[in-house]
C-alpha cells in the first residue's frame, strides 16, 4: 500500500491542492458582503487559506519538475516562496478564527496574533535560522515545521473554536439543523486537520519532530498523512459549502419580512381609507341628523335630553374613530415637512434594500425643497413600494434613481437592472396603490419594462405640492 501511494505521489498532491483551491475559489464567489452574520465577513479569510494552502501543495508537484529547466537559484527561490505561502494561508486560517470569535466578545486578545506569528516565524527563518543550516532541505524542513507548529496548529483550533461559537450563538436560533450540522462537521474537521497537519512536518533534528514526522507516520499507519489530509480537505469543503445555504435562507427570510410589511401597511392604508371614507363619514352624517332632530323636540322634554346624549355619544365615537385612523398612520409623518432630499434618502439607505442591490442616487435637487407631511407619506409609499417591487419580484442587482426639478415639476426616475415584466403580466395591488397616490399627489406614474432588460419607473408630481 505505501509503494502505490510513493508511485502515485504526485497525484496525490495534485488532487490534495485542488481540494483546497476549489473551497476556496467556491468559498470566495458565494460570499456575501451583504449579510448580516459575521460569518459572511470572516469566510474571506477561510477562502484565502484554501487558494493559498491549494498552491502551497500544487509547489510540491510543479517545482520539482522545473528542476530540469530552471537553475539551482531559481529552485530554490520557488521552494522559498513556497514556504511563504505555506505560513501565509496558516495566518489566514488562524485569522478567520480571530474574526469570527471577536464580535462575540471572546479571546479578544488573539487580535493580530496571526500577523505577529508570521512575522517572528518569517524572521526567524530567513535572519536567525538560515546563517547556521546551510543545507537547503534541511532548512526547508525546519521552516516547515515551525510554520505547522506555530501557526498551523493553533490556528486549526482557533477556526474550528470559532467555528463552533459562531454556529451555536448565531446560526442555531435561526432553527436550521441541517446547516447547523454542516457547519459543525467542518468546525470537526478544521480542528482535525489542525491536529494532522500542525504536529507532523518533515523530519528534523529536533523534539517533537524527531519522533513524530511524515516517514514515522508512514511506517506506523502504512498509509501517508497526505491520504488523511486530503479526506479531511474533502469534508471540509463540502460541510463548508453545504453551510452556505444559509446565506440563501438569510435573503429569503429577509424577502418574507418585507413582504410581510408591506402586506401590513397595505392593510393599514385600506382599513385608514374605510374608516376615513366610511365609518366617521356615517357617523358624522348621524350626528347631524341627531343635532335636527334635537330642534324638533319639545324643549326641557325627555325627549330632547335623549336626543342630546346620542348626540354626545355620536361626538365621543367621532373622536374615537379619528384616533383610531391616526394610529394606523403612526408610522407616517405627521404635521412634519420634510425637505424632498431626507425624504428620498432616508427610503433608498434603508438596510432593507441596500443590502439587497446596490442604488446609485443622483439627486439634483435644492436642499430647502419640501414636501407637506401627507405628500410626504404618499411619496414615501410609492417609493418603497418601487424598491420593495424590485427586491422581490425584478431579481435586480443594480438600481439608478435620478430626482430632479427640471421646471416646475418633481421628476423621480428609477431604473433597474432586473428581469422586467411581461405585457401580459396584469397590475397588482402594489401598482394599482402607486398610481392611486400619484393621483392624490397630482401627478402621474409611468412604467416602462423589456422582458429581460429591466424596469424604469417615472414618477412626475407637480412643485406646488410643496408648501
Amino acid at each position: 500500500m505505501n509503494l502505490f501511494f510513493q508511485t502515485n505521489r504526485d497525484i496525490f498532491f495534485f488532487i490534495y491542492g485542488l481540494t483546497f483551491f476549489n473551497m476556496g475559489v467556491t468559498i470566495l464567489l458565494q460570499t456575501r458582503r451583504s449579510s448580516r452574520l459575521e460569518l459572511a465577513r470572516s469566510l474571506v479569510w477561510l477562502a484565502l487559506f484554501g487558494i493559498t494552502h491549494g498552491l502551497n501543495e500544487w509547489g510540491d508537484f510543479f517545482i520539482p519538475k522545473q528542476a530540469d529547466y530552471l537553475s539551482a537559484t531559481a529552485i530554490n527561490g520557488l521552494y522559498m516562496f513556497q514556504l511563504v505561502i505555506l505560513a501565509v494561508s496558516f495566518a489566514c486560517l488562524f485569522e478567520f478564527g480571530v474574526t469570527m470569535l471577536n464580535p462575540l466578545g471572546l479571546v479578544r486578545s488573539l487580535h493580530g496574533l496571526p500577523v505577529i506569528l508570521f512575522v517572528a516565524w518569517f524572521t526567524a527563518i530567513f535572519f536567525f535560522i538560515s546563517p547556521f543550516v546551510m543545507e537547503m532541505d534541511a532548512w526547508r524542513a525546519i521552516a516547515n515545521a515551525l510554520a505547522r507548529y506555530f501557526i498551523c496548529l493553533p490556528g486549526g483550533f482557533i477556526a474550528a473554536y470559532g467555528l463552533r461559537q459562531q454556529t451555536i450563538q448565531r446560526i442555531a436560533p435561526l432553527n436550521v439543523p441541517v446547516i447547523v450540522q454542516n457547519l459543525q462537521i467542518a468546525g470537526i474537521s478544521m480542528a482535525v486537520y489542525g491536529v494532522l497537519a500542525g504536529i507532523i512536518p518533515p523530519a528534523i533534528p529536533f523534539f517533537p519532530g524527531t519522533i513524530l514526522n511524515l516517514q514515522t507516520f508512514t511506517e506506523l499507519v502504512g498509509i501517508p498523512v497526505l491520504v488523511f489530509s486530503s479526506l479531511i480537505a474533502l469534508v471540509m469543503t463540502i460541510t463548508i459549502i453545504n453551510g452556505l445555504e444559509i446565506f440563501d435562507l438569510e435573503t429569503q427570510q429577509r424577502i418574507e419580512k418585507l413582504e410581510q410589511q408591506q402586506i401590513i401597511t397595505a392593510e393599514r392604508e385600506r382599513l385608514a381609507r374605510d374608516l376615513h371614507d366610511g365609518a366617521i363619514q356615517k357617523v358624522y352624517t348621524a350626528g347631524l341628523l341627531v343635532e335636527s332632530a334635537s330642534k324638533l323636540a319639545p324643549p326641557a322634554s325627555e325627549l330632547e335630553n335623549r336626543i342630546q346624549k346620542a348626540g354626545l355619544v355620536l361626538n365621543d365615537a367621532i373622536t374615537d374613530l379619528r384616533f383610531n385612523l391616526a394610529e394606523l398612520h403612526s408610522n407616517s409623518t405627521v404635521g412634519v415637512s420634510e425637505p424632498l432630499a431626507k425624504i428620498i434618502s432616508t427610503v433608498v439607505d434603508d438596510p432593507c434594500y441596500t443590502t439587497m442591490v446596490k442604488v446609485d442616487l443622483d439627486l439634483s435637487i435644492p436642499l430647502d425643497v419640501k414636501l407637506t407631511p401627507l405628500d410626504s407619506d404618499h411619496l414615501k409609499s410609492i417609493i418603497n413600494e418601487i424598491f420593495a417591487n424590485i427586491v422581490r419580484h425584478a431579481k435586480a442587482r443594480h438600481v439608478q434613481m435620478k430626482v430632479a426639478i427640471p421646471d416646475k415639476n418633481i421628476i423621480i426616475s428609477v431604473k433597474d437592472d432586473g428581469v422586467g415584466m411581461s405585457n401580459q403580466q396584469s397590475a397588482g395591488y402594489g401598482l394599482r396603490n402607486m398610481r392611486d397616490r400619484a393621483h392624490l399627489l397630482n401627478g402621474k406614474i409611468e412604467i416602462s419594462s423589456i422582458q429581460g432588460k429591466g424596469t424604469t419607473i417615472c414618477l412626475e408630481i407637480p412643485l406646488s405640492a410643496s408648501p
